[in-house]
């Protein structure tokens, strides 16, 4: 029976948005195991993502569920992409880089995407989903909510950057939001079947 999930992160923002969005699941969230640290060596999110579920799984014995997101800039080729936490040292350098590299760029058209994938405690990917919000690259950044390129990345369909928008918005609209909408009623039936094949 599946009673806990871990979240295949060590970012405790992360666990605690999780823990959010799987709030109406019968499961105890976790964070990975202390000092657990996943090689990310794939060459798109899903790759990634899959290896984190995977590994953290095998390490604590537990059902695991992994995101792997970022930001695709059309203009720089999909940079920063896989690449995007590591891109600079902080947010606001990493803002910084990102608007330099496009200051002569005919098109500042982008995208965020969130891959998840959920492995159980043998390691083996069980589910995968992804979800993509498109949007464009402001020259300034705008609001104070959000973290990472939340500033610069603007929706046209909500007319505000990722940080100008309440949780609930961002939650809807959002790429981990759009994901979640995929998983939910996967990760519902899922916990149904087990339970089904326990009293069975």
């Amino acid at each position: 029976m599946i009673s806990t999930l871990v979240i295949a992160s060590g970012n405790a923002g992360k666990v605690r948005e999780f823990g959010h969005l799987l709030a109406d699941l019968p499961l105890e969230i976790r964070p990975q195991p202390e000092g657990l640290e996943v090689e990310e060596t794939g060459d798109t999110f899903a790759e990634n993502a899959r290896l984190k579920a995977s590994a953290v799984a095998r390490a604590s014995g537990c059902w695991a569920l992994a995101d792997d997101s970022g930001l695709s800039v059309d203009a720089l080729g999909g940079a920063p992409g896989v690449h995007s936490a590591r891109y600079a040292a902080t947010d606001a350098a990493r803002i910084e880089r990102l608007l330099q590299e496009l200051r002569t760029a005919g098109s500042r058209s982008a995208q965020f995407t969130a891959a998840l994938a959920l492995a159980n405690p043998a390691g083996e990917v069980v589910l995968e989903v992804e979800g993509i919000c498109p949007g464009t690259i402001l020259e300034a950044p705008r609001g104070d909510g959000g973290f990472g390129y939340d500033p610069v990345f603007f929706v046209p369909e909500a007319g505000l950057t990722y940080a100008e928008m309440d949780k609930q918005l961002k939650g809807r609209i959002g790429h981990r939001g759009q994901a979640f909408a995929q998983l939910a009623p996967q990760l519902h039936g899922l916990l149904g079947a087990e339970s089904a094949t326990q009293h069975g």
